[in-house]
């Protein structure tokens, strides 16, 4: 069977560097970091006190007039994906609902919505906790009956869930991100959500890719959204001792992926979503093309849902099914984007990992790792990092690695660093890697080629 070939055509980023694919970007050419002291709650007591945080954009200012009572009802990371979402459609050009009910286009809608997918990672949405705790608070048990302190089942039914909104519970559910998209753009194809962690993003695209391949959809929204910056997403990674604690005073120094003293990664929020389109309709309206995903692979660590395979045999099969499914030779690979969480276990087996897949083309291939200057945006990562990819492959510029100085030499990879080069490189490889489950992801993007 004929597979339909397909390109992305719009890019949706908001990271801590900026709003938007073309701050990013630029923010990571100029070597600016988007890790800070975290100013968003208390983290005094946190061994780790730094974060990445979007300060730029408001959710309301993505939606239609008539949505914005909408918003009261969305979680951090929910906003996050509007935001991106938003940004990805204008970036492309299509006028969806959302675009013409904002008076931001022309005419009617161009989009066939029963042709409109989307396929959305999301992570583990924090509650809020202080809502939360006033609720608890009515339903517990009072001090002055000593033998009767605690928690109170009837308590709660009758008095504690009374101090929460009827609709509170749908800020939380992880498929409310792809919810709140497909019911702003009109998206009503094949619709997807992918809780896989860092990995999310990576298998939303390439879920998206099959569909489009295989014809069910001519458009698809995808990619992911996530937001660590709160107190139960920086317990979780301290408790697994996976942040940096001892940049607390420099955070921008913080997180070095690769690098031979790196001790860590940092919490972050952001949110990548591409569009991606059969060839055929985006040739067809004049569409710029960023480049033409060809290649998709996945696998999982079978050895333990927390410890990387030291060899990477995991990731190592994903690259090799992506590099397959792109009919190309290892050799063909041009710039690796790199997941680098700056994990001295996980950046080991990452780079263990590209080494035996690429074999010796594995040591000299450019490498970028962007999580130096973004910290770990979870299900996010994955598609800003693609978005980058994309970008680099267009501008014929690759950014530096932030803080990668001296690479270690048990990773014998070559990433870049000091300042950018010039390349133009016909293949890019993007992996991900979910550091608890062990899901990993390859893309394999070709440079726009008739």
């Amino acid at each position: 069977m004929k597979k339909n070939r397909v390109v992305i055509t719009g890019l949706g980023v908001v990271s801590p560097l900026g709003l938007g694919i073309q701050e990013t970007f630029d923010g990571l050419v100029e070597k600016r970091c988007g890790i800070e002291k975290i100013t968003a709650f208390d983290a005094a007591g946190f061994t780790s006190r730094i974060a990445g945080a979007v300060t730029a954009g408001a959710v309301k200012d993505c939606v239609p007039k008539g949505y914005r009572k909408a918003t009261k009802v969305m979680a951090r990371d929910i906003e996050l994906a509007v935001m991106a979402a938003y940004l990805a459609v204008k970036d492309a050009g299509l006028k969806t609902k959302c675009i013409v009910d904002r008076g931001e286009a022309d005419g009617e809608v161009d989009v066939d919505s029963t042709r409109f997918g989307a396929n959305i990672g999301a992570g583990l949405i924090c509650a809020d906790l202080t809502e939360l705790a006033g609720a608890l608070a009515t339903a517990a048990l009072r001090p002055e009956a000593p033998n009767h302190r605690g928690f109170s089942l009837a308590k709660w039914g009758a008095e504690g869930m009374n101090n929460l909104t009827p609709l509170w519970l749908l800020k939380f559910l992880p498929n409310m991100l792809a919810c709140h998209v497909t019911i702003v753009h009109d998206c009503q194809a094949p619709s997807n959500t992918i809780t896989c962690g860092e990995a999310s993003s990576h298998l939303a695209i390439g879920e998206a890719y099959r569909t489009l391949e295989r014809g069910a959809a001519d458009l698809c929204i995808c990619g992911g959204a996530e937001s660590k910056l709160n107190p139960m997403g920086l317990m979780r990674q301290s408790l697994l001792d996976r942040l940096v604690t001892d940049h607390n005073d420099s955070p921008a120094t913080a997180c070095r992926p690769f690098d031979a003293r790196r001790s860590g990664t940092v919490i972050s929020e952001g949110a990548g979503l591409l569009i991606l389109e059969e060839r055929g309709r985006a040739a067809g309206r004049g569409a710029k093309i960023y480049g033409e995903l060809v290649g998709f692979g996945a696998s999982v660590n079978a050895r333990h849902w927390l410890e990387p395979q030291p060899d990477g045999r995991a990731m190592s099969l994903a690259i090799s099914k992506a590099i397959a499914d792109a009919a190309i030779q290892p050799a063909d690979i041009g710039l690796v984007g790199a997941f680098g969480s700056g994990i001295v276990e996980h950046d080991a087996a990452e780079a263990a990992a590209i080494r035996a897949a690429l074999g010796d083309h594995g040591r000299k291939v450019p490498v970028l790792a962007t999580r130096g200057a973004l910290g770990n945006n979870g299900a996010g990562t994955g598609a800003i990092d693609v978005a980058v990819a994309a970008m680099a492959m267009t501008r014929g510029v690759i950014p530096p690695s932030l803080n990668t100085e001296t690479v270690d030499p048990a990773c014998g990879l070559n990433v870049i660093r000091g300042d950018p080069i010039d390349a133009h490189p016909r293949y890019v490889l993007s992996l991900a890697s979910s550091l608890s489950g062990g899901q990993t992801a390859a893309l394999v993007i070709r440079r726009n080629q008739e």
